[in-house]
């Protein structure tokens, strides 16, 4: 994947114009899957959809006369610190609350991806462009904001704290889950292995510690290497890096620390008590931060750590 600091103005443009082009198709689906029970959305969409296409428009035609008529394919896979967004507009009916708030999502993201995109570029014909394309996606902001009040029921959360929750969950609870997932599961193999191979706690503590540091270390470095957060919002690399490290090493360490118990029957069955709470925090996580069915987010993470248990006790009574 490419950095978004290593683009060139011409493959900044033409990721502008892949992303206006994504966007505008995306809000037609909106519009689609919204129009038998909220037409007046529907119909708020499908204006949203025809002003990304005019984005595109003033994007191509700019990026023609500055560059020619050959446009590099680059989209948001290609680069780093973009969000995956779910294709929610595949599930039928669309709920309105789940659509307003991936829209507005979509249009902060772009929006600071236009103002990074500002700060790089010196040509003045570019930068009009990209201020008044800030603008737009200001005001696709505030509608998305807004978008189907009379429609939604009086406990829909404040602008502020929505933007709030999301800013937390992108800087924190993602990066933190990703760690607790990583840390909590991936260790189990190697902790159980040692722990029937050998029969010994001290040993078993001893492989545990090195597994979960190292995966810390591993795992920190790795997410602070794969976002830089300007276009995501999702804070400063090194901040989620500490946190995912430190996350990863805990969930490793959780199920570590019973093998200091002499005992091994004893260590054994209080690690694995561990290791169920563990897989319940996890889910539980899921199910109030990334809105995910708890019974769902429950089998996933029992079933795969389940799995890489199985896979640690055979290994190690081989």
């Amino acid at each position: 994947m490419r950095r978004f600091a290593e683009l060139e103005e011409r493959e900044l443009l033409a990721l502008a114009i892949a992303l206006e082009e994504e966007h505008g198709r995306i809000y037609g689906e909106y519009a689609a899957g919204l129009a038998d029970s909220f037409p007046a959305s529907a119909k708020v969409f499908a204006g949203m959809a025809a002003e990304e296409n005019e984005h595109r428009r003033w994007l191509i035609e700019l990026y023609q006369r500055k560059f020619g008529e050959h446009i590099p394919l680059i989209r948001r896979q290609d680069v780093s610190g973009f969000v995956r967004h779910e294709p929610i507009w595949m599930i039928r009916p669309l709920g309105l609350d789940k659509v307003r708030a991936q829209a507005e999502a979509i249009e902060t993201e772009t929006r600071q991806f236009y103002r990074s995109a500002l700060a790089r570029t010196t040509d003045a014909s570019i930068r009009k462009l990209l201020g008044d394309l800030i603008a737009a996606e200001d005001a696709h902001v505030s509608l998305a904001h807004s978008l189907g009040d009379s429609e939604l029921t009086n406990d829909v959360k404040s602008v502020e704290a929505a933007t709030e929750r999301r800013a937390f969950v992108l800087q924190y609870v993602q990066p933190g889950l990703t760690g607790l997932i990583d840390g909590s599961v991936s260790t189990l193999a190697p902790i159980f292995a040692a722990a029937f191979a050998t029969h010994n706690t001290w040993q078993t503590f001893l492989v545990g510690l090195a597994a979960s540091i190292g995966a810390g270390i591993s795992m920190g470095i790795a997410e602070a290497m794969a976002d830089d957060g300007l276009i995501s919002g999702r804070g400063h690399p090194w901040a989620r890096g500490a946190i995912t490290g430190l996350m990863t090493a805990l969930g490793g360490l959780g199920h570590t620390l019973p093998y200091l118990i002499p005992d091994f029957k004893v260590a054994t069955t209080l690690a694995v008590a561990v290791v169920l709470v563990e897989l319940w925090l996890i889910a539980w996580i899921r199910a109030r931060y990334m809105d995910t069915k708890f019974m769902r987010a429950a089998l996933e993470v029992v079933a795969g750590g389940l799995l890489v248990f199985a896979v640690g006790i055979a290994i190690g009574s081989a």
